[in-house]
């Protein structure tokens, strides 16, 4: 048996397992693995609204009754090109949604194209339900911009290294830290790129939050 969560009336429901495609419906489905120990998170979108289950645990919410959907960029160790919506019904739990799953102890899988797919539909049918939610991109703002100047600050003294090195005609050293900052430029320089916060409208979902199409 499930406990369920219909807009804070709980209810007992049995356990419907849900497959990748439903063809006896307009259901869109997503599923993916946030631990290697652990139940999978399945959502589904119905006509009527956003239903997920994760283990014993289920629930349902209108489209209407969604408040919030944050999306953002999330690397983890195992996987740089990670991207994560939190969704924050007006009755029940924040709903993280990733775009990538779990398949053993050294492989994540990306789930690039239908975790774009899902998320974009989603956004569109929250949009027309006709509600007020609030639509935001990026980190929040608390944390964004004190890491952004950290960012800045380390790259200036790595490039200052670098100069110190020339001067002194260590070639070696110059080239192994000029390495190191192309690389911590690449990486931390798409977070912030990604993860500037801001806010969308439903129909126009931006691309620096989703997995390229």
């Amino acid at each position: 048996m499930l406990e369920a969560y219909d807009q804070g009336t709980v209810t007992i429901m049995p356990v419907i397992p849900a497959s990748a495609t439903d063809s006896a419906s307009d259901d869109i489905v997503y599923a993916y693995k946030p631990s290697l120990i652990g139940a999978p998170f399945e959502f589904r979108l119905t006509q009527g609204g956003l239903e997920w289950h994760k283990g014993g645990r289920a629930g349902r919410t209108s489209y209407a009754r969604i408040r919030r959907i944050r999306l953002s960029f999330r690397p983890a160790t195992m996987q740089n090109h990670r991207f994560v919506a939190e969704i924050w019904p007006v009755d029940g739990p924040r709903l993280p949604i990733a775009s990538t799953s779990w398949r053993s102890m050294a492989e994540q899988e990306r789930l690039d194209q239908p975790y774009r797919a899902f998320v974009v539909e989603l956004n569109r049918r929250v949009g027309e339900a006709g509600g007020t939610p609030l639509l935001q991109t990026g980190s929040p703002p608390l944390l964004y911009w004190p890491g952004l100047v950290v960012f800045v600050v380390a790259a200036l003294s790595f490039a200052a290294l670098i100069v110190r090195a020339l001067l002194v005609e260590a070639w070696g050293g110059a080239a192994f830290i000029a390495a190191f900052l192309a690389l911590f430029l690449w990486q931390a320089g798409t977070f912030f790129r990604r993860n500037r916060p801001g806010t969308y409208r439903a129909e126009a979902v931006p691309d620096t939050v989703l997995p390229k199409d």
